[in-house]
């Protein structure tokens, strides 16, 4: 054969830049004949080169497709790529991807795609209050392939009215394909066509989950809602079991073997998987802190099944009856979870602090540990608080670690509050459940000191995590948390002023201004009204490789180490620190810098959505919970001040409701943002931020999550 008359044969590859290249130098959208021409390619070769490249570009809402069927770079064609965001009356916005002012679109424009789709938007002019107005052009991606409701059944007509107020169209159902679910129930609908400017969306029941306040219902609704996966596919479970239930001594034997080292873990009493170890003693110069990190990277490696499922949940998923884990739970609660008199393989972060608490020095290294005592938070704060004897005498064997971890949180702790980060001790509750799975009663965690030290050794092997790493220049992603943003700030200064007190900072504040702010406050009337609004004021954490520093924390090289169990992110970085260790050349490592920009988007959005989840239940537990007290009266506390009313948290159970403003003494208020206050014209009556205040239970919505409040009078 002439293998060179074959090989010069051959069709060429056609690259995405390419395309790109020729549309961009292109003064008109160009039809994809004009594209093969100027790539000297005939019809055949188009259809198998150029057209998939065009998909995938389409795909991705780079390039539009225009009604002559010409394709066009959307940058160049104006148009805006973003989330749809709907809002329960009708009308919506586009957010844009790469920042900018949203696009509102009209209901008329919203009744063709759900809250959350992808779109390019076209903008078409400004409406009377002056907002960039838009049309949608195409829509690049449909997030809602399901959608969990109540079914309704009306003039023979069956529908499904979406649960998520953010879903404002009903999902139409063909009456052969209800199939048993009855009218009133809570339903799975899958949309087989999508919503169009004609038509609603058109779907088919394909589960049915209850009635809407049967036990567990507000969990399966949450999974389903926001997309999350409560099983793992065959091809990740029978990955996850191939690896046993006992580490390889093979793997084991090339470890430094920590085995012997008292190393213990300190959870709360319901966890079940255990991630990270602790361990320190006092040394002629200090204190030695080791923080031991399961080695999930070990198992789970880039690209097999077991990491694209991982990768594609993002996070665990915390709910009050149950755990959706990021892995497995052979790994996540057992191969990889440091249990107690079991060897398992950890990532060590191992410190060396002076006197003062700072890190002089840090080393990371792979090892082969054995936990020697598994503790709870309660435990350890009564045998370190209050003495208690019979635990003391249980775990005597870890005791001396424990004097030891105690010392270094001191330090550090000294030092976390010397550098000026923030501390909003959150008043988290949870719930308990009687034996049918119904909510008996919702109380406040307690937080003590115990909880504070994990959290300061676990922030102290995070910096050095980044540190070590970034120092490499490997690409890796920061836990970033930027100052307040501007349009936050003004608000924020207004209202500290209102307070007496004063704006210390000219542009932007420092953490240790904010911090100061909340030390003044301390122990008056208005310490919690402070600390809602500057927690208000904060942008939110995300994931990304541009390190900007975290400042929450007040740290400038931040990054999450120490959950590789339940944190897709953490797994990342244990790959870079793994990588190091083993002293592999950097351009050998898994990851660029352009992936991880990816990465970080996707590990931000997964992080959203596993809170969204979470607070969905949380509300609908509240919700079905104060449904038993309706007409009961009960002790609470201002946390938010509005035009039309104020929401009142009742203290006992941590549980927000709105006190409409017709349901306040009969008078006509005036609401001052800056004092975040509504004042009575008539009565002069005024109600402020953390006012306390007796409220009764006057209605409850299960399917809207809302408690409406009323003044108690009696």
């Amino acid at each position: 054969m002439d293998t060179a008359h074959f090989m010069s044969s051959a069709p060429p590859q056609i690259s995405t830049e390419q395309i790109r290249s020729l549309l961009a130098e292109a003064s008109r959208p160009l039809t994809r004949r004009a594209l093969s021409e100027a790539l000297g390619l005939d019809k055949a070769q188009s259809d198998a080169l150029v057209k998939p490249v065009l998909e995938r570009l389409m795909a991705a809402g780079e390039v539009v497709r225009n009604r002559r069927a010409a394709y066009g770079l959307a940058a160049d064609m104006d148009l805006v790529r973003g989330r749809i965001s709907a809002h329960p009356d009708g009308f919506g916005f586009v957010i844009p991807a790469d920042g900018g002012d949203d696009l509102y679109l009209s209901p008329r424009q919203m009744r063709q795609v759900f809250h959350g789709d992808l779109v390019l938007a076209a903008v078409t002019g400004m409406d009377r209050r002056g907002r960039r107005e838009g049309a949608i052009v195409e829509v690049v991606e449909r997030v809602h392939q399901k959608v969990v409701g109540r079914l309704l059944l009306e003039s023979g007509v069956a529908m499904v009215v979406p649960d998520d107020p953010r879903l404002i169209h009903d999902v139409l159902i063909p009456l052969e394909r209800v199939g048993k679910a009855t009218p009133g129930q809570i339903v799975v609908a899958r949309i087989d066509k999508p919503p169009t400017m004609e038509r609603s969306a058109v779907g088919e029941i394909v589960a049915v989950l209850g009635q809407a306040d049967e036990p567990g219902i507000a969990t399966d609704i949450a999974i389903f809602s926001h997309g999350l996966e409560p099983e793992f596919p065959e091809q990740v479970l029978a990955q996850a079991g191939d690896f046993g239930d006992v580490i390889d001594a093979e793997i084991a034997e090339k470890r430094r073997d920590l085995r012997e080292l008292p190393l213990l873990t300190i959870d709360g009493a319901d966890a079940r998987d255990f991630d990270d170890a602790v361990f320190a003693e006092r040394t002629d110069s200090g204190l030695r802190v080791l923080v031991a990190i399961a080695d999930v990277a070990e198992y789970v490696q880039p690209d097999a099944p077991l990491d694209q499922e991982a990768h594609r949940r993002g996070t665990s998923v915390y709910f009050p009856d149950r755990v959706l884990p990021m892995l497995p739970e052979t790994l996540s609660n057992g191969l990889c979870s440091l249990k107690p008199d079991e060897d398992r393989l950890c990532v060590v972060c191992e410190m060396r602090l002076d006197d003062s608490g700072k890190v002089k020095s840090s080393r990371f290294y792979e090892a082969v540990m054995r936990s020697h005592a598994r503790l709870t938070y309660d435990q350890v704060q009564r045998m370190m608080a209050s003495g208690d004897e019979e635990l003391r005498a249980r775990f005597a064997h870890v005791l001396p670690n424990l004097d030891a971890l105690f010392e270094a949180f001191r330090l550090l702790f000294k030092r976390r509050q010397r550098r000026g980060a923030l501390d909003f001790d959150s008043q988290e509750v949870y719930f308990q459940f009687d034996a049918e799975g119904r909510v008996a009663d919702i109380r406040r965690r307690q937080r003590h000191d115990t909880h504070r030290l994990i959290e300061e050794f676990m922030v102290a092997a995070n910096v050095e995590a980044a540190r070590f790493v970034g120092r490499a220049g490997l690409a890796m992603l920061y836990r970033v948390h930027e100052p307040p943003p501007a349009d936050k700030l003004e608000s924020l200064e207004d209202f500290i002023r209102g307070q007496g007190l004063k704006v210390s900072w000219k542009e932007a504040p420092e953490p240790a201004q904010f911090a100061s702010l909340q030390a003044q406050v301390a122990g008056r009337d208005n310490e919690s009204l402070l600390n809602a609004v500057l927690l208000r004021s904060l942008s939110l954490a995300v994931y990304q490789p541009e390190n900007k520093g975290h400042f929450g924390l007040a740290l400038n090289h931040y990054a999450h180490f120490t959950s590789p169990i339940r944190r897709y992110p953490d797994l990342l970085l244990h790959r870079a620190i793994k990588h190091l260790c083993r002293r592999q050349p950097q351009d050998r490592f898994a990851y660029n810098q352009a992936r991880m920009v990816e990465l970080g988007r996707h590990c931000s959005w997964t992080e959203r959505r596993a809170e969204d989840a979470g607070r969905d239940v949380d509300d609908r537990l509240k919700c079905q919970f104060m449904q038993r007290h309706i007409g009961e009266a009960f002790d609470g506390v201002v946390t938010g001040v509005t035009s039309f009313g104020m929401f009142v948290e009742i203290t006992r159970f941590g549980v927000s409701g709105l006190v409409h403003v017709t349901a306040m003494p009969n008078d006509y208020y005036n609401f001052d943002p800056v004092s975040h206050s509504l004042t009575g014209k008539r009565r002069g009556l005024s109600f402020s931020l953390a006012d306390k205040v007796r409220v009764r239970v006057l209605a409850v919505s299960i399917e809207e999550r809302k408690i409406d409040l009323e003044l108690d009078q009696t």
